[in-house]
């Protein structure tokens, strides 16, 4: 399948709520998947999942309520950068009285479409994908693994958990009758531009992708690089000079 040629992400992602209502009120509000009209920063909403997994910590610990000053202390951001983030989807909280931190954790996890189960296409059974494949974290999470790919033919009619293992030229046609929306890539990165476009010809709208190339794929298509090398490399810049050891070029 010849590569093909996307225009480049802007950063920018639709909302995932609509107008919203008081934080202390007995149920959450209604959430809209139609309201458009607000553009919402990328980084927003990557700081929700953060928001959710730090009240549910709260909530475990017995905590009922809590101060943006607080949730931002657990954080590492401003009181300032929460109120903002959360004012993108309505009002939240009432003075002097802070956040009921399950009501908030149970709205968010609304916002991000996480009060249900997602299932996710994986593809590329090596080593990486196989750890990908048999993490428990998933599940707990709202996304389950349902089917799995490789190009590797000797791996192809192989069970994993219970998943029979297919190959990539049934990519796309099971991801289309399965109503996957999510896939993840975990193969060399030569071949990770194909198994894009394969997903996206499928019908999946969001993709994490382990391999250490940058993707091409439409506006609509949400991406996620996860590259481990790229992490460790951005780093090192910030170590002292007397860091290290081994010879220097």
């Amino acid at each position: 399948m010849a590569n093909r040629q996307y225009p480049a992400r802007n950063g920018w992602v639709p909302p995932a709520s609509g107008s919203g209502a008081a934080l202390l009120e007995p149920s959450p509000p209604a959430i809209s998947d139609t309201d458009t009209e607000t553009q919402i920063p990328d980084i927003v909403i990557r700081r929700l999942p953060i928001y959710v997994r730090t009240l549910n910590a709260l909530r475990t610990r017995g905590i009922r309520s809590v101060s943006s000053e607080e949730l931002a202390d657990l954080i590492g951001v401003t009181a300032a950068q929460i109120r903002r983030d959360l004012s993108y989807f309505g009002k939240f909280g009432k003075q002097g009285k802070g956040y009921d931190a399950e009501f908030l954790a149970t709205t968010i996890s609304r916002i991000l479409r996480l009060d249900r189960q997602w299932p996710v296409a994986l593809v590329g059974l090596g080593n990486l994908g196989r750890a990908i494949a048999h993490y428990r974290g998933f599940a707990p999470s709202s996304f389950t693994i349902v089917a799995l790919f490789d190009h590797n033919e000797r791996n192809v009619g192989d069970t994993l958990d219970g998943i029979e293992i297919l190959p990539e030229d049934l990519l796309t046609e099971t991801i289309e009758r399965e109503g996957i929306k999510i896939g993840i890539i975990a193969v060399p990165a030569p071949l990770a531009q194909e198994v894009a476009d394969r997903m996206v010809a499928g019908g999946v709208e969001a993709i994490l992708n382990y391999a250490p190339v940058i993707l091409k794929v439409p506006p609509h298509v949400t991406i996620r690089e996860i590259d481990p090398v790229s992490a460790l490399q951005s780093m090192t810049y910030y170590l002292s000079s007397e860091s290290g050891v081994g010879i220097r070029e």
